[in-house]
């Protein structure tokens, strides 16, 4: 083959490639057509404030923060520019009840259940909350590390009947029983007062507990969602009988099959939030 033939077959298979790639982007934004708020445009609501690390200083547009990103990411699977995306505000409780909405979907961390589902759709999720350890800086300061053998010599405590309760007495399998409470509150309260070293809760609540409940709160390490027997799953919150919840499916998928979706978390959950995974 000559150097002309080979330059000739190069350009060629690359237009092909822009033009699956074209029609891809097409066939998404042709899912959407009709079926969103403003046509032509994805309204997305997202937290009033929103916080990091799922938001950065409050500004979803700079697309910088988990639920940001994930947010652009499926905008660009569905065919939105991202001029395209509108952002709007709702408080939590507000956009799971029933009724009209004021976005075509929210992300702020919605669980998925079945009683949410009997008044809003949900996507697949885009998110299985890690459990993660949170201990106090006495304990770290005392030596506590995000190691299986540390963490069997802390007091636990943890809420009964969650999946919590598992991981500390399967996969931790602390050297004293753990203390059992009947709600996050006092297991947080209990912390305080010095009577379990370490907790274990999901994630998000976990940040939000160092970052605000607890005054020197530390998030210690994370177990991989896959460890947990029944991790929370966040789902993209759309109203009930929504029909853009089939075109928001595909690109959540096509997110995950290719890895964009892995490599979002691991930016901005793991690397960003500087939470260690506890192997």
């Amino acid at each position: 083959m000559t150097k002309s033939q080979t330059m000739g077959l190069f350009f060629g298979v690359f237009a092909l490639g822009l033009a699956v790639a074209a029609g891809g982007a097409q066939a998404a934004g042709e899912c959407a057509q009709g079926k969103t708020l403003v046509e032509g445009k994805l309204t997305i609501a997202t937290g009033n404030p929103a916080y990091y690390p799922w938001v950065v200083d409050d500004k979803p547009e700079d697309g910088k923060g988990f639920e940001a990103a994930v947010a652009y990411a499926v905008a660009d699977r569905m065919g939105f520019a991202r001029e395209d995306v509108v952002w709007t505000r709702s408080t939590f409780d507000e956009a799971i009840q029933p009724g009209a909405k004021n976005f075509d979907f929210n992300l702020q961390q919605y669980s998925i259940t079945p009683e949410r589902e009997q008044v809003v759709d949900f996507s697949v999720p885009y998110y299985s909350a890690a459990m993660a350890v949170l201990v106090r800086k006495p304990s770290v300061e005392a030596g506590a590390r995000p190691e299986l053998a540390s963490l069997k010599a802390l007091k636990w405590g943890v809420m009964a009947g969650t999946t919590a309760q598992p991981v500390v007495t399967e996969i931790i399998a602390p050297q004293s029983d753990p203390l059992l409470y009947d709600d996050n509150t006092n297991v947080t309260e209990a912390m305080k007062a010095g009577q379990i070293d370490a907790a274990i809760f999901d994630l998000p609540t976990a940040l939000y507990l160092a970052a605000v409940v607890l005054d020197d709160g530390v998030v210690l390490g994370q177990f991989p969602a896959d460890r947990a027997d029944n991790p929370d799953q966040f789902g993209l919150l759309m109203p009930e009988g929504s029909a853009l919840r089939t075109c928001v499916d595909e690109a959540l998928e096509a997110l995950k099959a290719d890895g964009t979706l892995a490599a979002i978390e691991a930016e901005w959950l793991q690397e960003a939030t500087g939470v260690p995974v506890i192997e």
